[in-house]
């Protein structure tokens, strides 16, 4: 199953199921990343994805299952709230953290009482949960820290000979991870900004808080993506907080001293900057197309031809504060112009 475009899914999805059934891991598109997917019910399964990652122990995923009755097999119950969002949202890029009901491995919660599932909206996705007919712990599918992959080739260049294989299914449509809202309280909490924007949810459940507490906490995290160092590309990402004079100043300054400049910037954007290399991630009229091109962006620039990477920074609303989100995730240093 190396990653290769063809025409008939089914092969690929029969084998991929196939290989699942046998509690080992591989990687599928759903419509925002690729995910690395195992039988979430079983604890040597899942293992096989935090070997294949690299990834911290105590840092949870999420389950994704083919429907809303499925939901139901891993939580204890599904609050009102809960359902008016999978209504609305399901299947789509939303994850609801729910009470659990202790049917998933204890390495997919990480020893929390809470779990964190969705259904994906993406048709080899949904294929394959109804082939294997499991629910399966689908963390990205790439080394842990680096940006998520957005296609089969990210997958291939990360996880190659270390998971069972790779479902190709193309370019993923959202570009950065599902928004995930806690539900274990008595009002939705945003954990993580997403394909979901906030306005998004307010519009069907009212006031939503985000947990700016949880995002920075050092205790066990209730989401992926929460507490450790993620989305990083292989050089050192900075992001610029400021107006383009200011960014330009700051590359000059690099490259006088003899640093090799690459830049993510907007199309807007593009004609008034000067560097090494050049990525461009999208019109800043259009934030979610920025979310599709970002982690691209990211994985563009190699040390092989540049020392340090700039990007410009976002407006936060709407699918500005999941770019964001990632943007200073994935940073190394933020540099802000002094006003």
């Amino acid at each position: 199953m190396d990653p290769q475009h063809i025409n008939d899914y089914d092969q690929q999805i029969h084998e991929a199921a196939e290989c699942l059934k046998e509690n080992q891991a591989v990687a599928f598109p759903t419509e925002t990343v690729y995910g690395l997917g195992a039988n979430a019910l079983n604890d040597e399964a899942v293992q096989h994805i935090f070997a294949a990652k690299g990834r911290p122990a105590d840092n949870p995923l999420i389950v994704h299952v083919a429907d809303k009755m499925h939901i139901e097999d891993v939580v204890t119950h599904i609050p009102d709230i809960a359902h008016k969002l999978i209504d609305a949202f399901m299947p789509g890029p939303l994850t609801l953290i729910l009470e659990s009901n202790g049917a998933c491995a204890s390495n997919v919660t990480a020893g929390l009482s809470s779990v964190g599932v969705r259904i994906p909206d993406h048709p080899v996705a949904r294929a394959l949960l109804q082939a294997c007919r499991l629910p399966l712990a689908a963390p990205s599918a790439n080394r842990s820290g680096r940006p998520s992959p957005t296609s089969a080739d990210h997958v291939y260049k990360d996880l190659n000979g270390r998971v069972a294989g790779i479902v190709d299914g193309g370019q993923t449509g959202v570009g950065v991870e599902s928004t995930v809202v806690d539900c274990t309280g008595d009002r939705p909490v945003i954990l993580r900004p997403g394909g979901i924007t906030k306005e998004d949810l307010e519009s069907v459940v009212g006031p939503t808080d985000f947990d700016a507490a949880l995002l920075n906490q050092k205790e066990k995290p209730k989401s992926p993506g929460m507490k450790y160092t993620h989305y990083a590309p292989e050089a050192p990402l900075w992001l610029v907080e400021g107006d383009l004079e200011f960014l330009q100043s700051q590359i000059d300054q690099l490259r006088e001293n003899d640093k090799r400049v690459g830049v993510i910037i907007s199309e807007e954007h593009v004609d008034q900057i000067e560097a090494d290399e050049v990525q461009v991630c999208g019109s800043r009229e259009q934030l979610s197309e920025v979310a599709v091109h970002l982690y691209s962006a990211l994985r563009a620039f190699s040390t092989d031809t540049i020392d340090v990477i700039l990007c410009e920074s976002f407006p936060e609303y709407g699918m500005g504060y999941a770019v964001m989100n990632r943007l200073k995730k994935a940073s190394t240093s933020v540099i802000t112009q002094d006003k």
